[in-house]
């Protein structure tokens, strides 16, 4: 049998966060907390962004159990002050912020018909406008050092409608379309910037989803791996897009899916 004792330190310097600091939106549940869950395993610094203080503090809480240096910053990203006051504050927890995570998003599903001007505001604030301001304050700054990642958790209504895809599908489209932009601006001075593609994933953000009839097991179905995703499924592919070992990667959109896309 071959056995070796590089594989540990082979490892640590491929997939290693030591030194760095994460912003995580929609941090304290979900895709968002299970991304920053790895990130802060892989050694980073987290600050976790999210609007309900209690969730966040327990999410922060489950952090540190598992020896995270993690910190809370609530704010409405809905909100274009709040997110200004995020960027204002980040860098002060734990160092400048070299990684950028956009998880948070509201999901307003309703028929296209019956979305309302306020509907849409609200969508376009948290799912696109957030992440554009964020990007916008972060992104140079990475840039100036010569070094970042920014990752964007995009969806499936990017590239496909289906129940009632609406302004929800818009605006993830457009976050896609944002994480190219960002790399053709940051990515030739070490900025890295991709899209996280889901697939259906069993989280709060598609409670309602889940709660019709049939259509958690229709959706699975329609997977290849015969299941739908669970927050766990994205611990790897943070890891990757935050660190030196996708150091070529950007501008892309990479589907964690299950086959889903392609099916």
């Amino acid at each position: 049998m071959h056995s070796s004792t590089g594989g540990a330190p082979y490892l640590h310097r491929l997939f290693s966060l030591e030194g760095r600091t994460a912003l995580v939106t929609g941090g304290s549940s979900g895709i968002g907390y299970a991304m920053a869950e790895a990130i802060g395993c892989a050694g980073a610094a987290v600050v976790l962004v999210a609007r309900r203080e209690a969730e966040l503090a327990a999410a922060v809480e489950r952090l540190r159990g598992q020896g995270v240096d993690a910190h809370p910053l609530s704010a409405d990203l809905g909100d274009g002050a709040a997110v200004r006051e995020v960027c204002r504050r980040a860098d002060g927890f734990a160092g400048e912020i070299g990684i950028l995570v956009n998880a948070a998003a509201n999901n307003i599903r309703r028929p296209m018909g019956e979305l309302t001007e306020q509907d849409y505001d609200a969508t376009v604030r948290v799912n696109l406008t957030a992440p554009y301001l964020l990007g916008a304050h972060f992104g140079p700054r990475m840039a100036e050092r010569g070094w970042g990642r920014i990752i964007n958790v995009g969806s499936q209504q990017a590239i496909s409608a289906f129940g009632d895809s609406g302004v929800y599908g818009v605006s993830k489209a457009a976050l896609a379309g944002l994480t190219r932009s960002q790399a053709e601006a940051w990515s030739g001075h070490g900025v890295c910037v991709n899209t996280v593609m889901p697939g259906f994933v069993l989280t709060p953000l598609t409670a309602a989803v889940q709660a019709e009839p049939g259509r958690v097991e229709a959706l699975a179905a329609r997977s290849m791996t015969g299941r739908n995703g669970l927050p766990g499924d994205f611990a790897g592919v943070a890891v990757l897009l935050a660190g030196d070992a996708a150091s070529y990667m950007t501008g892309q959109s990479v589907y964690v899916d299950g086959g889903f896309s392609v099916h």
